[in-house]
């Protein structure tokens, strides 16, 4: 089983990017899937979650109105479609899956390697 995660660059700030985690060895559409993020010398944060179904979404408070996390369970996909970009921003992101409460939790079953975000000022 394995998520890699995608997408991640330096982008100016206000500027936008968007993330894809690819699920394989499985399939997770009856899973939670989420994004966290950590940045250096600060603990693992989590940023958004998704339901099985993509119908019910949550998000860290510093996020919310400017990044959307959306999947495609037919490609095993989830995404995080991020903008209005802000150099707190900045950290490694990556992709989990498990149930969605767990996830709210800060917990997950599966882990994918991250991605960088750079966000410059």
């Amino acid at each position: 089983v394995q998520l890699q995660a995608s997408g991640g660059g330096l982008v100016q700030a206000g500027g936008s990017l968007r993330l894809s985690c690819v699920a394989s060895g499985r399939s997770f559409s009856k899973s939670g899937m989420g994004w966290f993020r950590q940045a250096p010398e600060n603990e693992r944060e989590f940023v958004a979650a998704i339901s099985w179904s993509g119908g019910i979404t949550s998000y860290t408070d510093s996020v919310k109105g400017r990044f959307t996390i959306s999947r495609d369970n037919a490609k095993n996909t989830v995404y995080l479609q991020m903008n209005s970009l802000k150099p707190e921003d900045t950290a490694v992101y990556y992709c989990a899956a498990g149930t969605y409460s767990s996830l709210l939790e800060g917990s997950y079953d599966y882990w994918g390697q991250g991605t960088q975000v750079t966000v410059s000022s």
